[in-house]
């Protein structure tokens, strides 16, 4: 399914590099990671966070546990960076563009009609953005960027056709570019993270909201929305970082472990 896609490219790492790692040596300190992201346990993303802690632990020899913290369990969507950063959590999944203006690099991922498919799009995005991540986000150990399947618009009452629909319109955009995007076309925006989407357009809060087809039963927006616009529209970028202080007091074959995966 298109919603796989993502978490599908996200675990092929680890399995690779579960076959490859070498067990850390049996004097390691032990580790208890914390893995934190926003999405629901039923969201593909969870199980593929799971896998990767199996495959670190075992390639490992047991000394990097972890247990994953899943729905904003520890922190809100919008703080997953800093809470990476500040040992909140170890590793983390990150939307960049909830706080527009801070990670303008990576936003160039975000730009209308630049990808067909998270597979791809995501290989590109992660080869390109390496070369700049540590100028970017030096607060983190930079791990792996990412996207989704390009989204398109989901709209509570109102069919949006084409362009002059969004006038008026309060919408809720999946980041600071779609934003931008919305405003130019005489709407207005509504900020919320994806967890809360389904509130706010149930209560009236938006309009419409900008999500890819995938996510949408995930986050229980089709029980909300009746027209949706079939355009491959944008993509979200995402990424994993790690926190920079654990890091630092691993072993060089525990590091080695984080890198391979």
């Amino acid at each position: 399914m298109r919603k796989q896609a993502v978490a599908a490219f996200f675990v092929a790492f680890a399995l690779a590099a579960s076959n490859t790692a070498p067990e850390a040596r049996a004097q390691d300190k032990t580790f208890d990671l914390k893995l934190a992201h926003w999405v629901p346990p039923s969201h593909p993303l969870h199980k593929a966070l799971e896998d990767w802690g199996t495959s670190v632990e075992k390639a490992s020899g047991g000394s990097i546990k972890y247990k994953v913290f899943p729905a904003q369990q520890l922190g809100k969507a919008f703080d997953h960076y800093d809470m990476a950063r500040d040992g909140i959590a170890d590793l983390t999944y990150v939307n960049p563009g909830y706080q527009p203006g801070r990670f303008p690099v990576i936003g160039a991922g975000e730009l209308p009609f630049l990808v067909a498919n998270a597979k791809g799009g995501s290989q590109a995005l992660d080869a390109w953005y390496r070369k700049y991540a540590d100028g970017e986000m030096k607060d983190v150990k930079f791990c792996l960027a990412f996207m989704h399947d390009p989204g398109t618009f989901h709209s509570r009452s109102k069919k949006i056709v084409v362009p002059g629909d969004l006038k008026g319109m309060k919408i809720r955009p999946a980041h600071a570019t779609m934003a931008t995007f919305v405003n130019l076309l005489g709407g207005t925006t509504v900020q919320a993270s994806a967890p809360e989407v389904r509130d706010i357009i149930e209560k009236g809060v938006a309009d419409a909201v900008t999500f890819p087809w995938g996510s949408i039963p995930l986050f229980g927006i089709d029980k909300v929305t009746k027209y949706h616009m079939d355009v491959p529209l944008y993509a979200t970028t995402f990424a994993f970082v790690f926190n920079k202080a654990v890091y630092g007091q691993m072993s060089a074959s525990q590091k080695k472990v984080i890198d391979d995966h």
